[in-house]
């Protein structure tokens, strides 16, 4: 197995245990995480939930043993991520901390470009091994 390979496992594992981590808030401490969705937005327990089960469907789907579906898993993972953003703008917005914890609207409004940065992490996790890649490990 060559570096990059490596790397991106360890990678992907990282962005499952987030994703799992995340997705079992979402039924864990419901309130809190409805409490980010905007207020223009219809039901927000039933979003929380949707995007629970969101995210733990691409947590897991990232780990498959067939390449297809772990990319489809972090394309969903994408959309997610867009899908949810108005919440954390919302958050910044109206300086609503992140469940049990008490941040700073610094920190509101600084973890915003985190949003791209998961995202262009998702899309790494979505794309196939280099061509130099492939013919190293004659994949």
């Amino acid at each position: 197995m060559d570096e990059e390979r490596g790397f991106k496992r360890v990678a992907r594992w990282v962005m499952v245990v987030f994703m799992v981590a995340s997705g079992i808030g979402h039924f864990a401490i419901t309130d809190a995480y409805a409490a980010m969705v905007p207020a223009s937005f219809p039901s927000p327990r039933l979003l929380v939930y949707v995007s629970g089960v969101a995210e733990l469907l691409g947590g897991i789907g990232l780990v498959v043993p067939w390449p297809r579906l772990r990319r489809a898993a972090a394309i969903g993972i994408i959309l997610l991520l867009i899908a949810v953003f108005p919440a954390n703008v919302n958050m910044a917005i109206h300086h609503i901390s992140p469940a049990g914890m008490h941040a700073s609207n610094a920190a509101l409004w600084a973890r915003l470009p985190f949003q791209a940065l998961f995202v262009a992490w998702a899309w790494w996790l979505a794309s196939s091994p280099t061509k130099a890649s492939q013919r190293s490990t004659g994949a």
